[in-house]
């Protein structure tokens, strides 16, 4: 078992910037692929970015690519997403999830997930 928990949302302005960070317990880190996904308040959870087990390769969704950088650190199992150039379109609770060592960007390929954490982007 694998527990996730997530850290570093809050309320920022346009423009403004946000670090994300997931802390997994449990197992190590360095064997999962591991992703970080939304939900808006009526809409499905999407994905946002993920990063394959090994750290060499990372997807970005088109809605943020080029202004959020996924991260992950084995050594200190966790995994980072720095988030810039923040619009009010990226007003969601931010998830942290974790599968096999296979990278995918569907949810629901995940088998675990963390609480979540609020990101709140005014205009």
């Amino acid at each position: 078992q694998v527990q996730l928990v997530e850290s570093g949302g809050g309320l920022v302005q346009a423009g403004g910037s946000l670090r994300l960070s997931c802390a997994a317990s449990g197992r190590a880190l360095s064997r999962y692929t591991m992703g970080w996904f939304r939900q808006a308040p009526g809409k499905e959870r999407e994905f946002v970015a993920v990063v394959h087990w090994s750290g060499s390769r990372t997807l970005y969704a088109d809605s943020v690519k080029g202004r959020f950088i996924i991260s992950r650190d084995n050594a200190k199992n966790t995994v980072d997403l720095q988030m810039n150039s923040l619009t009010p379109e990226d007003t969601a609770i931010y998830y942290c999830a974790a599968r096999g060592l296979v990278l995918t960007t569907n949810p629901q390929e995940y088998n675990y997930w963390g609480q979540g954490t609020q990101v709140t982007v005014s205009s």
